[in-house]
């Protein structure tokens, strides 16, 4: 078994070009879904690239590493679009797990409870993956592709999560389990949205996560949100009915199927609220 460290991502990308490698970031997922198997693939650690760290804004867009760990986004000082995110960020798992664990690899994971995804499909991201060729750029929404599954094509990395900086947005994160932490979610709910100046809501994104193989926007929702004051009773009237035919819940031992809707239900109203509070 290889174990590479390069320190640069032409590095990596040159490491992974002709023999594929198990790429390792926070080794929060990789290790423990090894259980008692051996390690039977070349391993490429990232964890020494400074270019896939850290978190800035140029040109209307917020540039995310991907080797970021859910610590730094869950202190960094950010805008309130991000109130999602950094809610979400300070519920991954344990503070051990949020001091290794990064956002690209929460991504790459691709797990129906992770939950990175659904705050940041509510800011429209957007996924930067390097290759040897070049960079290309594929919404997150497309990224994600089914369960442990992504759009990764042979020899490129994730290098970095963009999002379009949007003053004035509004967001937050809820997350349904049977404990607070260190629990797969029975429902996960992320919201982002602007207010008109008579204090309705003029745009809406509204994700879930835990409630279909992918976490979906409901985007028949987010139409229906427009015009609608943020206040509890005016959103639960709102949702009383709404089918939410986005979603393709399941029956486990963590929930049943209905249960999840009527969670996302409650969920929903209490994001939206809380975001308009200014609570993450």
């Amino acid at each position: 078994m290889h174990f590479h460290r390069p320190q640069t991502l032409e590095d990596a990308l040159a490491c992974i070009a002709d023999h594929p490698a198990r790429i390792l970031a926070g080794g929060t997922d990789i290790f423990p879904s090894l259980g008692r198997s051996p390690v039977g693939e070349p391993i490429l650690d990232l964890g020494r690239i400074e270019a896939l760290c850290g978190i800035s804004c140029r040109d209307g867009v917020w540039r995310i590493g991907a080797m970021t760990t859910w610590a730094q986004i869950a202190k960094t000082d950010l805008p309130a679009q991000f109130d999602g995110l950094r809610g979400a960020a300070r519920e991954v798992g344990s503070i051990q797990i949020q001091n290794a664990g990064t956002i690209a690899g929460n991504l790459c994971n691709a797990s129906p409870a992770a939950d990175g995804v659904p705050p940041l499909l509510s800011l429209d991201a957007d996924v930067e993956l390097s290759g040897r060729a070049g960079t290309r750029i594929l919404p997150l929404r497309d990224f994600i592709t089914g369960v442990r599954k992504v759009a990764l094509e042979p020899g490129e990395i994730v290098s970095a999560i963009l999002v379009p900086d949007r003053a004035g947005t509004r967001a937050s994160f809820l997350k349904l389990g049977a404990r607070r932490y260190l629990v797969i979610s029975i429902a996960m709910v992320a919201v982002a949205f602007d207010l008109d100046a008579g204090g309705a809501i003029s745009r809406a994104a509204v994700a879930v996560g835990s409630c279909s193989a992918v976490a979906a926007r409901l985007g028949s929702l987010e139409a229906k949100l427009v015009g609608c004051k943020p206040d509890a009773a005016a959103l639960s009237d709102l949702l009383c009915d709404e089918p939410f035919a986005e979603l393709s819940p399941i029956d486990d031992v963590r929930a049943s199927a209905s249960y999840r809707r009527e969670a996302v239900r409650e969920l929903v109203v209490r994001a939206i609220v809380a975001a308009a509070k200014g609570g993450a």
